[in-house]
């Protein structure tokens, strides 16, 4: 509640009386916050029909160390938080005044993968390994494991799970901040694996994606999922009919939109990983050890039904034999595809050419790693944000940089056993550490006010 005084209002000095605290400041300061914010409409002659004059007395319901902290922070660009003051508390002020967007602004700064730095470590609330971490686009992200998905918001409070009826998780996706994608495993003699939309804020099941053949609704188990610039949804999917391959949905409708078959000596069904490339309209589909024996990597198009580039160890020299691609990312530049095998060694695939073999590199060389007892120890898994890749090893990140991927930082927080799965968006970084469910969230500073 806003109540301007007896008084004039103008461009002048405005006093606030804020659950009767008293600030003084000017309508300059205010007006930083912008007109959409509520401060900021304070100024506009046509919020209210005060008298026109060189002061502007008002009187707020509202929480005045909040204010006082919101006020600072209009002031000098800076948030400083006493620590009597909880995030939730703080949050739900700045929403009432429309400086939400503001206060995340200078909680954290544009994601930088060589300034990160440990901003939280969260315990997990379910037993049992997790299946994958999900960054979501607003700062939160999501934990799969088991027939659940916990939800978290970005000030790492949790939603209300999704619960699937013990059907095992496979994936999650966000395909917005308030849309979660559930990518859940059939059950022996039971029609509940598939693909769904839940709401991220209050895990109720929005849409059930559904699998045609020959115009006969079938059911099936759902691996990896990916969607384009224009929400479409990608799953691969193993049906009970042999009817293996990559479905495509229309991510507002929810209609299905089509169905890549997969071809003869192409794993398609089985994949753990999709990627789109926007550049080339192509979609990614890795099957990888030890999901398979060997490990598989294709670009479909959509367009003309067609493997466009494949590649797979199958035939690896003797010498290299014991080693295998165990995660894929495609690079940004859209030309080359980056694989780690399970000894942490790096690669790289020329996707300008169906005949090249991997380019080795070594990261032992590169980096000292710490050791953790085997049981604990998770493949390798890799990312790239902002031109540049990021690749887990056992309880640590490691982040390289420039054309050459130099390696030129590394990423170890808690003490949570070897990292099982991370996820980068909303200028964060999530990794999943496989015991106990423990995430550590990464976030780059904001740089010195000066």
């Amino acid at each position: 509640m806003c109540t301007p005084s007896p008084g004039g209002r103008g461009r002048g000095r405005v006093r606030l009386n804020v659950g009767g605290r008293v600030f003084e400041t000017t309508a300059a300061t205010l007006a930083a916050a912008g007109r959409d914010t509520m401060l900021g409409a304070m100024l506009d002659a046509s919020w209210n029909a005060a008298a026109a004059g060189d002061e502007a007395d008002y009187f707020i319901d509202r929480d005045p160390a909040c204010f006082a902290v919101l006020l600072d922070l209009l002031r000098t660009g800076g948030l400083h938080v006493p620590p009597h003051i909880p995030d939730a508390v703080l949050c739900r002020e700045a929403l009432y005044y429309g400086l939400l967007d503001r206060v995340c602004a200078a909680r954290w700064a544009d994601f930088d993968g060589d300034r990160l730095r440990l901003a939280a470590s969260v315990p997990g609330r379910a037993p049992g390994d997790g299946t994958a971490v999900r960054a979501a686009p607003d700062g939160g992200c999501c934990v799969a494991h088991g027939g659940a998905v916990r939800v978290y918001n970005w000030m790492l409070e949790e939603r209300r799970p999704v619960y699937l009826d013990h059907a095992p998780v496979n994936d999650a996706a966000y395909l917005d901040a308030s849309t979660l994608l559930v990518a859940a495993r059939e059950r022996p003699g039971r029609r509940d694996g598939g693909v769904a939309a839940f709401s991220a804020l209050t895990g109720e099941m929005r849409h059930r994606f559904r699998v045609a053949h020959d115009r006969q609704v079938r059911s099936f188990t759902p691996g990896a999922l990916a969607f384009d610039l224009e929400c479409s949804i990608f799953a691969s999917c193993k049906g009970r009919l042999n009817e293996y391959g990559i479905g495509v949905w229309d991510g507002t409708t929810g209609e299905q939109t089509g169905f890549f078959y997969e071809p003869p000596g192409c794993a398609l069904g089985d994949a753990d990983k999709l990627q789109w490339l926007d550049g080339t309209k192509t979609l990614m589909a890795a099957t990888m050890f030890p999901r398979a024996d060997s490990s598989f990597i294709s670009l479909l198009d959509f367009r003309d039904k067609k493997v466009v580039w494949s590649w797979c160890d199958v035939g690896t020299p003797a010498s290299l034999e014991d080693k295998h691609a165990v995660h894929a990312i495609a690079m940004e530049d859209g030309r080359s595809v980056c694989v780690v095998n399970q000894y942490d060694d790096l690669g790289f695939l020329d996707l300008r050419s169906n005949a090249g073999a991997v380019r080795w590199r070594s990261r032992s060389k590169l980096m000292s790693r710490k050791k953790v007892h085997a049981e604990e120890t998770c493949y390798p898994k890799l990312a790239t944000h902002a031109g540049q890749l990021f690749a887990s090893t056992n309880d640590a990140i490691s982040v390289f940089s420039g054309p050459d991927h130099a390696l030129t930082s590394t990423l170890r927080g808690t003490d949570g056993g070897a990292i099982c799965d991370f996820s980068i968006g909303g200028d964060r970084l999530f990794a999943l550490h496989n015991e106990e469910n423990v995430f550590d969230v990464w976030e780059t500073p904001p740089p010195p006010i000066i």
